[in-house]
């Protein structure tokens, strides 16, 4: 098979890497705007890899119709640009005849690809939103764990997140994906089922207490996107499901001050006559004060909850200095790359829509995850 990634960051060349080292992958298209980033991004992964299987394309995303004849003769193509531009993408996977996915995180676009998923169907495709760690990863071992302990649940509680492995302050906090992703969790709703009911409550609400041995006390509150489709496809079976980032304490302190100070909005005001958001500044001042290439961690734990009975599923993962790639990378990029090489070998039979919590065969995930060194341990 052939396959496109669209966008050469860091999640992008890591799903490139992840494809290229797999004996059906043909071959490996990185594409992005900027040159100079995309043709250092594949000089890297076909050193590591010691191939030439991963070549560079230059795109804009953002204009469909060039997206559409790059597809052109590829199995299939997964998007690792911001999520606003998802939609324009899909259309083109499906125009052009390529299997679709994307890391998603943003509900009304994932919503609006779903749509497509009769048109999809007719021409044979798959398109599969949300295929990053959460939603994705947690979402197909959310669905494994209501299969496992027979079909319902009181309750579904998922709690994610990526944080340094030595936190420093006075942020705690180190950006490990894309910026926008990150505020937009902060400012949009977050969708839950509660008393079996789907319910949609603001953002960065109900902190908890969480507790991770080896790790120092964290704080788990709601985040928007990380249920995806989760609410709509346990209702009736589950009373309550959420996910929930983890931060540590501080952290959160300092997130939900900025949120009520009102840094997130994207109502303009003029300053020094030029009008900006606070979103745009936010955006620049968090690339600017939290970004950094110290070692990450990813922690996640799922958990089924019946009549006092906990089945779970726990991943700790850490930063791999051999191959420089963070934690979020491997567990965020390489599940895509999973699914989106599923769909297109057949082992995801199904077309159209692809639901992450229903349609991916779960134990063969996990078994490609712990075969690239993800580990992912099961209790009950």
């Amino acid at each position: 098979m052939k396959l496109l990634v669209i966008g050469a960051g860091m999640m992008g060349s890591a799903a490139a890497y992840d494809m290229a080292r797999s004996p059906q992958v043909e071959s490996v298209t990185l594409a992005d705007l900027e040159k100079k980033r995309v043709r250092s991004a594949v000089a890297r992964i076909n050193r590591l890899l010691g191939t030439k299987k991963v070549v560079a394309a230059n795109l804009d995303a953002s204009r469909p119709i060039d997206a559409a004849k790059l597809m052109r003769g590829h199995s299939g193509v997964l998007s690792a640009v911001p999520y606003f531009i998802n939609l324009g993408l899909c259309r083109a996977a499906i125009d052009s005849g390529c299997h679709f996915a994307d890391l998603g995180g943003n509900n009304t676009v994932v919503r609006q690809e779903y749509e497509l998923s009769k048109v999809a169907e007719r021409k044979n495709l798959a398109i599969a939103p949300d295929c990053g760690l959460s939603p994705g990863m947690a979402s197909i071992l959310a669905g494994e764990l209501i299969r496992r302990v027979g079909g319902k649940a009181d309750a579904l509680k998922l709690y994610v997140g990526g944080l340094p492995e030595k936190p420093k302050p006075p942020f705690y906090y180190q950006l490990v994906f894309s910026v926008e992703g990150l505020i937009n969790e902060y400012v949009e709703p977050a969708k839950i089922l509660r008393n079996g009911k789907i319910q949609v409550i603001e953002p960065l609400t109900e902190p908890e207490d969480f507790f991770m041995d080896g790790f120092d006390p964290m704080v788990a509150f709601h985040t928007s996107g990380g249920t995806s489709t989760m609410p709509e496809t346990f209702r009736g079976r589950v009373g309550e499901c959420f996910e929930k980032t983890l931060r540590y304490p501080s952290h959160y302190v300092l997130i939900r001050g900025l949120h009520d100070l009102g840094f997130f909005s994207s109502d303009k005001i003029c300053l020094a006559k030029a009008d900006i958001t606070p979103r745009e500044l936010t955006s620049r001042l968090f690339l600017q004060k939290l970004s950094g290439d110290e070692p990450d961690v990813t922690i996640m734990r799922i958990e089924a909850h019946n009549s006092g009975c906990i089945t779970s599923f726990t991943l700790v993962d850490h930063y791999d200095p051999a191959t420089k790639m963070t934690s979020m990378m491997r567990t965020t990029a390489w599940p895509a790359s999973i699914v989106l090489q599923m769909i297109c070998s057949g082992k995801i039979s199904k077309r159209g829509g692809i639901y992450q919590e229903l349609d991916v065969p779960a134990q063969a995930f996990i078994e490609e995850m712990e075969s690239r060194g993800v580990m992912i341990q099961s209790s009950v």
